[in-house]
This record gives C-alpha cells, sequence and structure tokens, in this order.
C-alpha cells in the first residue's frame, strides 16, 4: 500500500475523479439493484471488476440511508474512538466530499480522534509498545496476518458490522485472515512505477529502469525495507515473500548498487516531488498517480513485467481498544454504500464493497492505475507475514543497505560532518575557558 499519501491543501482540480451529481433517479435505481444482485451472488463478479454500464455508473447522487436506530445507540453517552491510519486515506471534507469523522460524529454522537503512520512497521511498534490506545486501525494484508499471530487483535462481531454483506465474496475470506474474523478490507491496489513522461525517454516495462544509470539523480525510492526488498527480488526473479537468507543478501547487495543513482528515500515526499518535476521516476502505489496528475500532466502508470505487489488494507480492531462497539460502527459506517464510494473517490485506491463500486463514475471504474488490468493481477503477489527470524534479517539488511555509500554520503555525511564541527568546536571552547580559570586561580 500502502502507506502514506501526502496531505493535500486543496484537491480542487482532481478532476480525473469528479463525479457527476446531476443523474436521475432511474439510473440510482439501477446501480442499487445491481449492487444487491452483486451482494447475493446472483452476479459473479471477479477481482478485475466487470464493467458497469455506463448509464447506471457515475450518474448517481451519494444518497445516504442510515438506520438511525443502529447509529444512535450510544448517543449521550460522551464517547469518543481513536483511529490511526495512513496519511490521505480517509475523506476529509474536501473536493466537496464527505467528511467522513464529522458525518459519523454528527450521526452518532461519538468524537473522533484520527491520526497517521506512515508505515506498516510504524503502526506496528506503535500498537507493540502498548503506550497508546487506539480503536480502529489499518494495516496492510501481510500486518495483520502478523497481528493476529502476535493476539494483538480483538475478533471482530460481525453482526455489529452488518454493512459486511457489500464486500465482495473474493475479499471476505483472505488468506492473512481466513473468514475475516479480524478485519474487514478497507482498499486495494498494487504498486506501479510512477514516471514523468517529459523525463523518461519510454514506458517502462521492467524494475530495471530503478537501476538505469541514465536517470541518476532522479530516481525516488520505497524508504520502508518490505517494498523495497519487494521489488529487489521481482527484478532478480524471486518471490517478494522469499525467506531465504542467501536472496536476501542479494536484494541488499542489489539495494546498495542502486543507492548512488537514488536522489531520495520517500514515501509521502513522493507527491511534491513528482508533481512538481523534481524526479523523473518512482516505485509507489498506483492509485496514488491518480492524485498527482491533476497536478501535473506528465505523470504515468506502467507495470513492470516482473511482477508486482497487490495489497489489501484492512479495518481492524487493537486488543486494547476501550470502545470496541464502538469501534464497529465505525467500521460498519465506512462500508455505508454512498460513505465507501466518496471514500474511494477521495483515496483512489479500488474499494472491495461492491455496493460502493456501484456508484463510481465510469472513468474512475476504467482507470487502470485504480482498478489494474487482469494481466497485472495475474502477475502479483500479496505480502505474507514472514517469520520472526527473516524480519530480524530484513530489518539488519535495510540498516546496512542505509548506511552504505551512495546517496548516504551525498546527504548523510555534510550533517554528520557539521554536528561533529560543532562538537570539536564546543570543546575547544571548553578547554580555553578551562585553562583562563587555571591562570586566574594561579593569579589569585
Amino acid at each position: 500500500m500502502s502507506t502514506m499519501r501526502a496531505v493535500k491543501n486543496s484537491r480542487e482540480e482532481r478532476g480525473l475523479r469528479l463525479m457527476n451529481r446531476n443523474g436521475k433517479m432511474v439510473f440510482r435505481v439501477l446501480a442499487l439493484f445491481l449492487a444487491l444482485l452483486l451482494v447475493i451472488g446472483t452476479i459473479v463478479m471477479p477481482i478485475v471488476f466487470a464493467d458497469t454500464d455506463d448509464e447506471a455508473a457515475g450518474d448517481e447522487e451519494y444518497e445516504a440511508n442510515y438506520d438511525e436506530e443502529y447509529y444512535g445507540r450510544f448517543r449521550g453517552e460522551d464517547i469518543s474512538i481513536s483511529v490511526y491510519n495512513w496519511g490521505e486515506y480517509l475523506s476529509d471534507g474536501s473536493d466537496d466530499l464527505m467528511d467522513i469523522c464529522e458525518e459519523f460524529k454528527e450521526l452518532t454522537g461519538i468524537t473522533v480522534y484520527y491520526t497517521n503512520f506512515a508505515t506498516n512497521e510504524e503502526l506496528y511498534a506503535k500498537i507493540k509498545g502498548g503506550n497508546t490506545v487506539y480503536d480502529v486501525i489499518f494495516p496492510s494484508d501481510y500486518m495483520v496476518a502478523r497481528m493476529i499471530e502476535e493476539d494483538m487483535l480483538v475478533p471482530l462481531d460481525h453482526g455489529n458490522i452488518p454493512n459486511m454483506i457489500y464486500i465482495d465474496p473474493q475479499f471476505s475470506d483472505p488468506e492473512y485472515d481466513p473468514g475475516s474474523r479480524y478485519s474487514v478490507p478497507y482498499t486495494w491496489n498494487t504498486v506501479a512505477i510512477i514516471y514523468n513522461k517529459e523525463l523518461v525517454d519510454e514506458e517502462p516495462t521492467s524494475w530495471d529502469i530503478l537501476w538505469d544509470e541514465k536517470y541518476k539523480g532522479q530516481i525516488l525510492m520505497f524508504s520502508n525495507s518490505r517494498d523495497a526488498f519487494a521489488i529487489a527480488c521481482k527484478k532478480l526473479g524471486y518471490s517478494m515473500n522469499t525467506e531465504s537468507e542467501e536472496e536476501l543478501r542479494e536484494a541488499a547487495e542489489l539495494l546498495i548498487e542502486q543507492k548512488s543513482l537514488v536522489q531520495a528515500y520517500v514515501m509521502d515526499q513522493i507527491f511534491d516531488k513528482m508533481e512538481n518535476n523534481e524526479a523523473a521516476i518512482a516505485p509507489y502505489y498506483a492509485g496514488d498517480a491518480t492524485l498527482m496528475m491533476p497536478y501535473n500532466e506528465n505523470i504515468a502508470v506502467a507495470f513492470p513485467e516482473e511482477g508486482t505487489n497487490l495489497f489489501i488494507d484492512a479495518a481492524c480492531i487493537p486488543k486494547n481498544s476501550q470502545h470496541k462497539e464502538a469501534a464497529e460502527m465505525f467500521i460498519n459506517f465506512l462500508n455505508e454504500p454512498n460513505v465507501a464510494a466518496e471514500n474511494a473517490e477521495f483515496i483512489g485506491y479500488a474499494t472491495p464493497n461492491l455496493a460502493a463500486y456501484a456508484l463510481l463514475d465510469s472513468e474512475v471504474q476504467e482507470d487502470e492505475a485504480i482498478y489494474p488490468p487482469e494481466y497485472v493481477i495475474e502477475n502479483s503477489e500479496q505480502f505474507i507475514h514472514l517469520s520472526e527470524e527473516t524480519n530480524l534479517l530484513m530489518d539488519q539488511l535495510w540498516t546496512e543497505v542505509m548506511a552504505k555509500g551512495g546517496s548516504f554520503v551525498k546527504w548523510g555525511l555534510p550533517p554528520i560532518a557539521a554536528i561533529l564541527a560543532i562538537i570539536i568546536v564546543k570543546a575547544v571552547y571548553k578547554a580555553k575557558k578551562r585553562a583562563a580559570y587555571r591562570r586566574m586561580a594561579e593569579d589569585l
């Protein structure tokens, strides 16, 4: 995924994903009827969603139809929940879309305290530390599996999340959480190569381009170990889930070789750099390219022939949550068709909610950065939870990658030199001061 989407002050120009809100009632009825058919299994829809009739898609307003009795259960109880999510990953009221936290508060009386993390590993460390209590979190697939294994999540009461009926059956029994006992799918997408057509000679077809000397100083790279190692492993022809020490060490050497070409290791910083022509090429989450395109018409997406990562981010409840039922209510609210549709439009990722998908504009449904072609999905892997030994090895190797040569010399040594200079100056000053005091004492 996923994380890890830059915070923007304005989204008014995000024309690729703006919805046509002037549809007729007949189209709303057709879309909702289609969604119901999909939910009960009358229509089988593959992971690459079937085309929706142009007249039935995108011409609906996002009408709310909330169960007031269900959502009013905690009114007057002064309850609040803490939500921990990726950046730019919940509709906040910009682009004339819903402010989900405020809408939920107005409906339920429950206040939402909302904060962000940048990587799955940051999320894991915060929850594992136990010093901060969260009620809803959004880890990616492999991290869900790890947190289940380490008893960090509480099982969900599906009876409190009735809108799970809208989740595509192909997402409702994932390998990382059989039966969705601990998680509800939130979004899905793939990792792709995002590039600037003016700065890159031709459409990339391979991860090799991230090691091309031609683009030295114009390449961005993931700043988290799991995504970086996945790309190196795919370039070498290995699985991104390899637990072979030999293969991981080979991948680390490849990442060290790349360092001299890399301008910066980034997550959210990619948005400003790509939008402002400060970099030419980067691996990142494909859906995020749709957020960059309105700000730079030269941004494009390519899928590497070696294969890539298909990821699912999911809503979960940590074991130390103080308000489990209110947290389940929030997860249910996220899966109201109108809410999920507006949220999907805001985020730019694919939604696993079939009723929400039916409400999306056909231009969004057909955007390959959001809903990738079948050949891309067939050539993709999902991350799985690796053994503790493998995680430790990868962390160790990543530390070595960051500490050696390349961009570290360019960006790391000047600050270190400056710090050392300050230390030396202070030491000299203190030595001179002590000598002066000694002379004064001798004179007395």
